[in-house]
């Protein structure tokens, strides 16, 4: 009998069990390990990250979080945190946020730890082979836009980070939960009735917040580089007709310097992998109000035939 390779494939004891150990996932490129003997962060890897694959149990590890329950509860305390290494409280939380709280721990290791990556704070998804990016300005709409684009035919490699090797010129594939925010969340759940989400949250400095689950599909892919081939900087605009511009590279290159989280502090590497990048893509940008409208404009500028 072959060894589990994915959260699902474990008991319930067994997870537990592995969970009180240290349990080690693969986060795209990253070994994140997760430990905790609460059956909280059990119970909450299978409802939201079944597909996940497993990692070595002895190895390396990019990241170690711990989940820690509350050692004593009074009104308006929230009681459960998550560490880092340290050992120190890094977040706390309600019990029932524990997804997205893991999440905005997992991206803050990343944006921290990854400068081995050109890192832009883009979805990046793919065809054919070939990866379309949307850098995203607050409010542009971009994490509702990469969830359409997700459940009708494109393959999502990240929401948050696009990871581009600056020396093979590739983005790294990250697939995990998407944050849509306040009303994305209701116009996504009503439109895809398949779409599944972990639970919403308010309150927090964006809102309302729920995390759009990837299909199995697209976590089973995990492994599957994609080279840059189009850019596209959206912007929603509640009364826009669907309406694309052509950028020159000169706009394309600065305006994706902009959205490199770690531009500067790769020097020299920064700009010759936003050089390359800008010089290997067709650059658009995309004012639009409707998603179906959006992503029918996205397939003729990629020169794809449209999803079913």
């Amino acid at each position: 009998m072959s060894a589990p390779t994915t959260v699902q494939e474990l008991s319930p004891t067994v997870l537990r069990r592995r969970c009180a150990e240290g349990l080690a996932l693969m986060v795209g490129p990253f070994v994140v390990r997760l430990h905790s003997r609460a059956a909280l962060l059990a119970e909450n890897l299978l409802r939201y990250y079944p597909h996940v694959p497993l990692a070595r149990e002895q190895g390396f590890a990019d990241a170690v979080i711990t989940l820690k329950p509350p050692l004593w509860r009074w009104p308006g305390r929230r009681g459960w945190t998550l560490a880092l290494e340290d050992g120190l409280p890094f977040t706390e939380f309600p019990a029932r946020a524990l997804l997205a709280h893991l999440e905005w721990t997992i991206n803050w290791c990343i944006a921290s730890r990854a400068q081995h990556y050109l890192m832009l704070h883009a979805a990046v998804l793919e065809r054919d082979g070939l990866a379309l990016v949307l850098p995203g300005e607050p409010g542009a709409g971009k994490s509702t836009l990469c969830a359409w684009l997700m459940l009708h035919g494109w393959r999502l490699l990240s929401d948050e980070f696009g990871l581009l090797r600056p020396q093979a010129l590739r983005f790294d594939s990250l697939p995990r939960p998407i944050p849509l925010k306040n009303d994305s969340i209701g116009v996504i759940a009503n439109s895809c009735p398949t779409a599944r989400f972990g639970p919403a949250i308010d309150g927090t400095r964006k809102g309302r917040v729920a995390h759009l689950l990837p299909p199995a599909v697209h976590l089973q892919r995990m492994g599957e580089t994609a080279r840059p081939r189009w850019v596209v900087f959206p912007h929603y605009g509640a009364d826009s007709a669907p309406a694309a511009q052509a950028l020159h590279p000169a706009e394309c290159f600065a305006a994706l310097t902009q959205h490199a989280f770690n531009y500067a502090l790769l020097g020299a590497t920064g700009f010759e992998t936003v050089a390359a990048l800008t010089g290997a893509v067709d650059a658009w940008r995309l004012r639009y109000a409707s998603l179906p409208d959006a992503a029918r404009c996205i397939d003729e500028l990629c020169g794809l035939r449209a999803a079913a």
